[in-house]
Formats: structure tokens, C-alpha cells, sequence
């Protein structure tokens, strides 16, 4: 099922999300719910508070992409995050343009570690601790970072978030209409 995605300035973007139990009532619906939002609306990745829910969750799929031949891989990379937590983060770091679903027609360089170790446990409960890179890496700590109460705009400096304010304040007014459906407070 398709479920509307929070727009910037509901309150539960701001808010820590909570840890859950395999328990957790329809979590194997919710994950698949998730990542049908999620490519209806052209994501690579979505985090729970994103769909209204403030718990631990995220889901990342995407077809890899190889600089070698400039081409993308058949198969898609898929994961799901339950309880990620970001245990250490590589020295080298990298910008990458950046955009959120959130945040509709705001797409900017934002500056993170290439590498990360993350633990976290998969759909079946499987614990992992691993280092990953590449956009795996990027699109893990951006939405991780929702699971923290914050948006990649707040790791922009101040002077580019002064730049997009009008931009920012579209997106939380309604003058924005991507092609999804967006929940606004």
C-alpha cells in the first residue's frame, strides 16, 4: 500500500525515533509498504518518520552504479535497517548531491564520510556490524538521520541554508506539489 510521505515542518521530522522488537505489530507489511512508497516516489531510501511512524526503520533500494563502465548494475541492491546505529565513521569524506523526499525539488552537496560502520538488524533479525561505502554508506546516514530528528539541509553551512530559505519555505507552506503524495501538519 502507498503511503503518503511527510512533508518538511511536521514535527515528527524533528523528533529521536524509538527502537523496536521483533514484535513490532505488522513490521513485515510496513517494511513492504515502505518500499512501495518509496519507489512510487523515485526514492532510493525511506525512513519510518517519513511515513508518520516514529520507530527505527528504514528501507534503501537501488541499482548499483559502476564508474568503471559507467553503467548500472541488473540487479537491485536492496536493505532493510531495523535499529541502525552508526558505529564509527571512515576519515575520508566526499560530497554528494543530495536530495530527500521530504524535502521535494531541493537537491544539494552535502559533505559525509565515504565509509561508516553500521550495526544494524535486517527483516529476519539477523545482527549486522559491517563497514559499508559508496551511496550504501550515503543513503544509510542520510536516513538514519531522520531516524535522529534531523533533515540534510541542517548539514548545509549557513550560508546556503540562507540561500534555499525560500525554496525550504515552499516546500512547508504547500507551494510544492511533486508527483506523490505529501502529509503536511
Amino acid at each position: 500500500m502507498y503511503l503518503p510521505i511527510v512533508a518538511l515542518g511536521d514535527p515528527i521530522l524533528r523528533k529521536e525515533a524509538q527502537p523496536i522488537t521483533p514484535d513490532y505489530p505488522g513490521l513485515k507489511e510496513l517494511i513492504a509498504d515502505m518500499f512501495e512508497t518509496m519507489y512510487s516516489a523515485d526514492g532510493v531510501g525511506l525512513a519510518a518518520p517519513q511515513i508518520d511512524r516514529s520507530i527505527r526503520l528504514v528501507v534503501i533500494g537501488f541499482r548499483p552504479y559502476d564508474e568503471k563502465t559507467d553503467t548500472y548494475g541488473e540487479e537491485e541492491e536492496r536493505h532493510v535497517l531495523i535499529n541502525p546505529e552508526i558505529v564509527s565513521m571512515g576519515e575520508k569524506k566526499g560530497y554528494f548531491n543530495e536530495g530527500c523526499l521530504s524535502l521535494p525539488d531541493i537537491h544539494e552537496d552535502v559533505l559525509r564520510p565515504e565509509t561508516i560502520v553500521l550495526h544494524w538488524f535486517d527483516e529476519n533479525w539477523e545482527e549486522h556490524n559491517e563497514e559499508i561505502g559508496g551511496l550504501f554508506a550515503r543513503v544509510a546516514q542520510h536516513e538514519i538521520d531522520h531516524l535522529n530528528g534531523k533533515v540534510f539541509t541542517d548539514r548545509l553551512s549557513p550560508l546556503r541554508k540562507t540561500m534555499i530559505k525560500r525554496k525550504l519555505n515552499d516546500v512547508i507552506s504547500g507551494k510544492v506539489h511533486p508527483k506523490y503524495r505529501l502529509k503536511r501538519k
